[in-house]
């Protein structure tokens, strides 16, 4: 495959409600309008299928799931990417035998799968109570080679941990994009997480020297309000595009690739690091 020299990508926002049909209708509208704009890459949120519903425990939420193949969030974007010759990682709630697992579907520009990424950190907390509805995520950390370019995707809590993101430096990503439902904390009116959650992923832009892309929702639902804020950065962590808290839309931003892995290999975070020296972070015994 011919390396990719530049490669336009945007980030969808918008509300969604419980009628999937319905959302799968808005982000296939916004996904054509990003296209239209040149987009080649095109980022969805997290679990766009429907209401972020891991805000209760709740036993009727499971039916929702689906496996990749029956997933009609899936085979809509599927089809979707052909039509339009974009790439597309596609969030779904997927259902494997008795196992359910937050995880993303990676469509590239003619419709094909290239594999899906499960969401490694679960969190557990009020308002975002995960962990009894997902699986902790069995892929690993993956990339792949898609038409315009090799990518990373997290799922939102991933996108708190440098080490997903280092990870998918160190497999060879050119952009990392993370699909993402974020918002307010039940418990707490008063903690407001939206520049500390942008912080971090600026921060994983910064130390790999990568475009960072986020897709968040917008909207009131349930004791959640989801602060948008979606934004692209560049390789140095500068802001080349935002969203507002309560806009409907799309960011877009052209990214030059080529001249991003020069500034990258020149900067000496992957020349300067010390493997030998991190062993630490691997053992689960460390507090």
């Amino acid at each position: 495959m011919e390396e990719i020299k530049k490669v336009s990508v945007s980030a969808l926002q918008t509300s969604f409600t419980a009628d999937l049909k319905r959302n799968i209708e808005k982000v296939s509208d916004l996904v054509r309008k990003a296209a239209g704009k040149g987009a080649q890459i095109i980022l969805p949120s997290e679990l766009f299928e429907g209401l972020y519903f891991c805000q209760n425990e709740r036993d009727e939420f499971f039916a929702q799931a689906k496996s990749l193949k029956e997933h009609p969030a899936v085979s809509s974007m599927q089809e979707l990417a052909k039509s339009l010759k974009v790439v597309i990682p596609a969030s779904f709630f997927e259902k494997e035998g008795p196992h359910y697992y937050n995880s993303v579907a990676i469509i590239d520009a003619d419709g094909s799968i290239l594999g899906t990424y499960r969401k490694s950190h679960i969190p557990d907390g009020p308002g975002y109570e995960e962990k009894f509805y997902f699986r902790p995520g069995n892929t690993g950390f993956k990339v792949w080679k898609t038409r315009y370019g090799t990518i990373g995707v997290g799922i939102c809590w991933d996108q708190w941990f440098p080490e997903c993101a280092r990870a998918m430096m160190l497999m060879g990503a050119d952009l990392l994009f993370y699909p993402t439902a974020i918002g307010s904390e039940p418990q707490d009116p008063t903690v407001d997480t939206k520049d500390p959650w942008q912080r971090a992923m600026i921060g994983h832009s910064v130390s790999n020297s990568v475009p960072v892309i986020a897709a968040n929702r917008i909207g009131k639902e349930g004791e959640q309000t989801f602060y948008g804020s979606s934004f692209i950065t560049d390789h140095r962590g500068e802001k080349l595009a935002e969203l507002g808290r309560n806009e409907e839309g799309i960011v877009t931003a052209t990214l030059d690739l080529e001249k991003i892995r020069l500034d990258r290999a020149s900067f000496g975070f992957f020349r300067d690091r010390r493997p030998e020296l991190y062993k630490i972070l691997s053992d689960s015994s460390a507090e």
